[in-house]
């Protein structure tokens, strides 16, 4: 008999949401927040969150370690999860179904709620090569982290586009450093949130320079990546920065199942708004958790609920997103 009950309550748990609202309010009882691995950024964020609606709100509120940005599309389509944390890029290859891993599956169960932070792209290179512009780059050893990581993934695409024949290297961040310290490679391409404290490090042991895109190769980006975002990396972001970085970027975004309720959704997002404070408490990258990087969403349609909250606030708004059930 414990076992049949166990069963059932592990069922019960994870049946779709649209099976699991509440019977008075319209809400469900509890929600879940899929994160990542525990101690990365995603889970740290997703717990204050947590944290924070589950006080607001007066319902049970979690954050679910998961493997990332691809699981958390999955279980926000399937209902498993109300809300995920993803990066737009990986939302995306969902949309689409291009993505490797979606199997030519479109995942367009999700919602744009929340703009969490950016990973802007960052392309610098030991000073002592004397390197100012991204077509110098051609024929030179950058190092550019994980294979299938983000990084991995963008920079190749991003100097097949530009015509730039650089030679990637695949690898840890950490590994990256010390290559280039050694002379072994020549800088290094990343895509992740500033500033990265292993290139922090160097940049104060070697002296790196940052090479920026011009206005053109980001409009061209852009257009071949619709995705990818304006982004900047401020003057002293790191030490050798002395004027602010224009690149382009990957904004984090907070997203949920189209099928949440709209007043549940509009109080979502203004009590993670009225308590930033205490998001940016928890974890720095909050601090980018404003109203206006909403911005940033350019292919996502936004949840009913947050449209309400934005445009209450003023906040002009695409008309295909923001009327996009």
């Amino acid at each position: 008999m414990k076992l049949r009950a166990s069963v059932l309550a592990f069922v019960t748990a994870f049946l779709p949401l649209q099976n699991a609202w509440a019977a008075e309010p319209g809400w469900p009882q509890s929600i879940a927040i899929a994160t990542a691995s525990p101690g990365g950024t995603y889970y740290v964020y997703g717990q204050a969150l947590a944290d924070i609606l589950g006080r607001e709100l007066g319902i049970e509120v979690t954050a679910q370690a998961t493997q990332g940005s691809t699981r958390n599309v999955i279980l926000v389509e399937t209902g498993h999860a109300a809300l995920g944390l993803i990066t737009m890029g990986i939302g995306w290859e969902a949309w689409n179904g291009t993505g490797e891993w979606t199997k030519g599956q479109r995942f367009q169960a999700m919602r744009a709620i929340l703009p969490m932070y950016d990973s802007p792209f960052h392309i610098a290179v030991a000073k002592r090569l004397g390197l100012k512009l991204l077509e110098e780059l051609a024929g030179k050893r950058l190092g550019t982290g994980a294979r299938g990581g983000t990084s991995g993934i963008y920079f190749p695409l991003i100097f097949e586009t530009l015509g730039i024949p650089a030679v990637l290297s695949y690898g840890s961040i950490e590994e990256t450093t010390s290559q280039i310290s050694a002379g072994q490679l020549d800088g290094i391409v990343l895509a992740t949130g500033a500033p990265v404290p292993a290139l922090f490090e160097l940049d104060q042991k070697v002296g790196m320079a940052f090479i920026p895109f011009t206005s053109e190769q980001i409009e061209l980006l852009k257009k071949r990546m619709p995705e990818l975002s304006d982004s900047l990396i401020p003057s002293g972001g790191y030490p050798s920065l002395t004027e602010d970085y224009n690149t382009v970027g990957l904004f984090n975004f907070a997203v949920a199942n189209k099928d949440l309720p709209d007043d549940l959704v509009y109080r979502i997002v203004k009590a993670a708004y009225d308590k930033h404070a205490q998001l940016v408490e928890r974890h720095s990258a909050a601090r980018e958790t404003i109203p206006t990087n909403i911005k940033h969403d350019t292919f996502l349609p936004i949840h009913p609920g947050a449209v309400r909250y934005y445009r209450e606030l003023g906040i002009d708004l695409p008309a295909v997103l923001a009327n996009g059930r």
